[in-house]
Formats: C-alpha cells, structure tokens, sequence
C-alpha cells in the first residue's frame, strides 16, 4: 500500500495498461465519486459524460436507496439505471421504479435483528424497501425522513421483505459494529458498512455491489477484465474485487487502501475524475 500511495502523491496516477480503456466503468458514491459536501464537482461531472459519449458504459454502486439517486438521473446514461441498496435494487432511475430485486425475506430479518438486539442491546434499527423507508421511534436518522417514513417496531418494519435492515448504535464505529452483528449473523445474511456513522447495513445472504455488477456487465456482454471500479469503503470491497482494475480513494478505509490495484486522490480532490481523463485521453 505504500508504494501506491506514494505513486498518487508523487503527482501521477500509475495507469495499468490492460483496462486502457476500459469498456465499463463503476463507480461508489459518497466518499467516492460525490464530493464531503454531497455535490459533484463540475470537472467529474463532466469526466463521466465524456466517457459516455467516448462509449464507455457508466454504472453508480451505491448504498443509497432509490429515492437519493434522482437528483444524477443526468449521469446514468443510456441505460437508464443504477445498483442501489449495495446491490439489492438494480433501480431505473429514469422511471423510477425498481427492474430487479434480491431483498431479505422477512422471517429471516426478524430473526436477525432480534439476535442482534440480545447480544447489542443499544442497538435501533431501520430498513429500506424497494419503494418506502421504515425506523424504530427512537433511530438517530441523520438525514432528513421522507414524508412516507413507516415508524413502528422492528416487527413491523420487517413484516415484508426489505433491501437493507440498518443497525445503529449510539457510541461504537462502524467496524467494531461490524465486528459484534458479524458474528451474531454469521452467513445467513450479508453484513457490511458503507463507512457511515455507527452504522452497519444488512442484506441478504449473497447479496453484494459486486453481484449484481456482474449481472449487469454480463447483460452488456462485457467481462470482468474489461472493467474497472472506485471505492472507498468496506461495502466496496467485493465489487473492486470483481473488476478488472480496482482504485481506492485516497481517503478510503484502510482495508480497501490494502487491496486496491491502484490508490488515486481522494473524493475532495476528484480522484475519479482524475483517472477517467488519464485513461480516456480527456482534456
């Protein structure tokens, strides 16, 4: 990791010749491709409808649900779409409304949150469906709600199946969360974070950015070595393995940091963006 880091910081990103240049590009959100402040700079912008135009297809990866994508339905391209919920929701984000879904079947995720909440007693939870986002009475949402916000009881949230079960707690960072619901859960479910504050999010067993992604380039008719792929956190990690080439964002955990082909700047400083013109040939 050191080497790489030193190679970003020394002015220039180190381009691995195979993927020159690749035919799809993927790429996380926050913290990633979307500046600290949530915006997208107008050079990233502009990098990622430049390679659309050059035929590259573009694909967001994110743990966001649907209804925080709208706002870039002018960067999904031609197809239309984006992987949402860490990959539950291959979303269409143009007509709203979700083509393919891999969601935790609600037995299942009773089950889970109740488990955790013996072992984790301090723990609120949340979930995001296809269509409506639910929370206990007393989750810390740091976002703003949607008018719609199911508030109940975990029972209730996880009376229909659900893209993510969201476990919160008060005080822990997100890896030792990770670490405690990891080994309540085990393998009957997909446990992660996507780096946000004390916050571990659960999909189904099997369920993963890097899954659907390679549904999605295989329906393109492109491979895994014909791919590249940005991220910054642990989330992240199954999808950057999958690609052909993997960058990790100069502000990224330190396992993505570890695993990464290619280290870049940071999301503040348009990493991204920065590779897509070094790879492309933008001006």
């Amino acid at each position: 990791m050191g080497d790489r880091v030193a190679e970003r910081y020394g002015g220039r990103v180190p381009i691995p010749e195979v993927v020159r240049p690749p035919r799809l590009v993927a790429t996380d959100l926050d913290g990633t491709l979307v500046h600290s402040d949530r915006s997208i700079s107008p050079r990233t912008r502009a990098a990622v409808l430049a390679i659309q135009e050059a035929g590259a297809q573009f694909v967001m990866v994110t743990a966001r649900p649907p209804r925080w994508l709208h706002e870039l339905a002018d960067l999904v391209g031609a197809h239309g779409v984006a992987i949402v919920a860490n990959g539950a929701i291959l979303y269409d984000v143009v007509q709203r409304k979700a083509i393919r879904t891999a969601l935790i079947d609600p037995a299942i995720g009773l089950e889970i949150a109740l488990a955790i909440r013996a072992a984790v007693p301090e723990v609120e939870f949340a979930i995001e469906r296809a269509d409506r986002y639910g929370q206990e009475p007393r989750y810390l949402n740091r976002w703003p709600t949607p008018d719609d916000t199911l508030v109940a009881e975990v029972e209730e949230l996880l009376s229909e199946p659900a893209a993510k079960l969201l476990v919160r707690h008060p005080e822990w960072h997100s890896d030792e969360l990770l670490a405690r619901v990891g080994a309540v859960v085990g393998t009957r479910v997909t446990a992660s974070h996507s780096g946000g504050h004390s916050l571990v999010e659960i999909s189904a067993s099997g369920v993963s950015k890097a899954a659907m992604l390679a549904e999605f380039a295989a329906e393109l008719g492109i491979t895994a070595a014909e791919s590249i792929a940005f991220g910054d956190s642990l989330n992240d990690l199954p999808m950057l393995a999958w690609a052909g080439t993997s960058y990790g964002m100069g502000n990224a955990h330190p396992d993505v940091l570890a695993m990464a082909d290619v280290v870049c700047p940071t999301n503040d400083e348009d990493g991204v963006a920065t590779v897509l013109e070094e790879l492309f040939g933008l001006d």
